[in-house]
């Protein structure tokens, strides 16, 4: 398994179904490292139903803000599906911290990670031009993020209407 994979795409295109086969594949130890929070009903539930999807054999850590942290607790022999860079970096720039400093905290983090890492995230860049300023500024930190993450990474998917296109197969 590489040590690193980004499995991207837009919102509800199936990144998250695809990058859990991945990890299940792997017939490792899975660790699911949770970025979301529920902030009403309708999140409360898509994070249940989730949860009900994966099955008893994740273990799952809550990790909204502090995933560097979940990383380096993780021992070898496992497997990170960390779902999802984007929420995680949405919740850096809603907490006002330095989203170009927690990136690197991030990637430094992945890095070191002692099990392969799978990292869900959105790609943002086929969207329009944010018309305020805080929603350009995520567009353009989560887009820096997606390009950091792919260089780094020895696999890229894209997923596009569930189906997966290979970007990159390899070392970085």
């Amino acid at each position: 398994m590489p040590k690193l994979s980004l499995v991207i795409g837009g919102a509800r295109s199936g990144k998250s179904r695809l990058a859990e086969s991945l990890v299940t594949m792997s017939a490792r130890p899975r660790v699911y490292i949770a970025t979301a929070q529920a902030w009403d009903d309708e999140m409360r539930s898509k994070i249940t139903t989730h949860q009900q999807d994966r099955g008893a054999d994740w273990r799952t850590v809550e990790a909204p803000l502090d995933v560097a942290t979940e990383l380096a607790k993780v021992p070898a022999g496992q497997v990170v599906l960390l779902d999802c860079a984007t929420l995680w970096l949405s919740n850096h720039l809603l907490a006002g911290h330095d989203l170009v400093a927690q990136s690197a905290l991030l990637r430094q983090a992945l890095a070191v990670c002692a099990s392969p890492v799978v990292v869900v995230s959105n790609e943002v860049g086929w969207s329009i031009v944010p018309e305020n300023k805080l929603a350009r500024l995520f567009q353009k930190a989560q887009g820096r993020l997606n390009q950091d993450l792919a260089q780094e990474a020895d696999l890229v998917l894209a997923v596009i209407a569930g189906l997966p296109i290979v970007l990159k197969s390899g070392q970085p």
